[in-house]
Formats: structure tokens, sequence, C-alpha cells
């Protein structure tokens, strides 16, 4: 690949890129729906335009099998006028027969309206079967952006609490929280520790005092007992 071909790659790369960051779902659904509404405006114009070319065909039609009609009843009333002595029969004949040649116009006139009311018919209903199935295909489309909206709303919210779940583990804030977690633990083991400390202190206090206790009270009942041996109340010896 040489450099010229490798420079394109890159730019069509480059474009392809930034055209993804330029699509919004929502904005190119819209977008879709404007295109969409100016096609089905130019074929309803267009539908138009072809029911009225039907209807100005049909009219002709109409108008050139009158005049062919016209022109017969006026050969005949030539021809019987002739036959009557009214006018005279060379005449009678020669307008009788131009007459004939006006009728003869007028129905090649009516049989091509007719074709041309057909053919445009025809372009009529293919152009009706365009425009109903352009409004099928609207109707579709702006369904599917009431329901690209809801999802583009739902998508969004969970992206932000993603994002933000992820920064905050990212910062270290769920690694502070389990710190500071272990360091109340630590406290309540440190505080339970000098709790068990401070009740031994207070049993060895307890057993001195009651040793010390238990020991006075031995020689008061001594001494008690060598002054009734003095006094002679001694009953044991009695």
């Amino acid at each position: 690949m040489n450099i010229f071909s490798r420079l394109f790659k890159i730019g069509q790369s480059e474009a392809h890129s930034a055209v993804n960051q330029l699509e919004d779902p929502i904005k190119m659904t819209e977008q879709g729906l404007r295109d969409l509404r100016q096609d089905l405006d130019k074929s309803l114009h267009a539908l138009a335009e072809v029911k009225a070319m039907v209807i100005r065909a049909r009219n002709e039609g109409e108008a050139f099998r009158a005049k062919a009609l016209d022109y017969e009843n006026k050969a005949v009333l030539l021809l019987q006028r002739a036959h009557k002595g009214e006018l005279p029969t060379a005449e009678a004949d020669r307008l009788a027969g131009e007459a004939l040649l006006k009728k003869t116009e007028n129905e090649a006139q009516a049989s091509r309206a007719a074709t041309d009311q057909e053919k445009f018919a025809a372009s009529a209903a293919q152009l009706d079967q365009n425009v109903q199935q352009l409004k099928q295909t609207m109707s579709q489309w702006e369904n599917e952006l009431k329901t690209l909206k809801a999802r583009v709303t739902v998508s969004t919210a969970t992206k932000t609490i993603n994002q933000q779940l992820a920064q905050i583990d990212s910062s270290g804030t769920v690694a502070l929280l389990e710190r500071m977690k272990e360091k109340v633990a630590t406290e309540e083991a440190l505080a339970e520790s000098y709790g068990q400390i401070a009740q031994e202190s207070r049993s060895v206090d307890q057993e001195i005092d009651k040793a010390l206790q238990q020991s006075g009270a031995g020689k008061a009942a001594a001494d008690l007992q060598a002054l009734k041996e003095k006094l002679g109340l001694d009953a044991n010896a009695q």
C-alpha cells in the first residue's frame, strides 16, 4: 500500500469516527421522518396532479362523444331536410358528409381521451399505493421514535449511574469507606481490651481488700477471746 492509499484510509477512518460521534439516534430519526414527510408531500402533490389529469381526460372524452353524437344528429337532419325538399340534395349530401367527418374526428378524440384516462388512472393507482406505503412507514417510525426516546432516556440514566459508580470506585472512595470500617472495628476491639484490663485491676484490689478484712477480723476475735479469759468470762473455762 503506497503512502497516498494509507493517507486515504486514515482520512476515511477519521471521517467515519466523526460521523459516528455526530450521529445522534433521536436527531437522525427525526430527520428521517422529516425527509419522509417531504416525500409524502411530493407524492400527494403528484397524486393530485395525476388524478386531475384523469378527471380532465374523462371530461374531454365525454365532450368529444357528445360532439360526435351532435354531428351525427346534424347529418341526419340535413338528409331529412333534403328529403323534404327544404335543401338541395347535393348541398345536403355535402354538408352531411362534412358532419360525419367531424363525428369521426370527435370519436377518435374520445377514444384517445379514454386511453389517456385509463393510463392516468393506472398511474394514480400506483401513486396512491406509494402514498399509502409512505404513510404506513411514517406511522411505524413515529412509533419507533417514541420507543427510541424511551430507550435513550433509560440508557442515558443507566450510563450516568454506572459512570458515577465507576468514578466512585476509581477515586478510592470505596477503599476509604472500607478503611473507616476497619478503623472502627479496631477501636471497638481496643475499647473492649481496656475494659478487660480495668476489670482485672478491680478484681485484684477486691481480693486484697478482702484478705485485709479477713486478717483484721481474726485479730479482733483473738483480742476478744483474750479479754474474756482475763475477766474469767470464757465459756469454755466454766
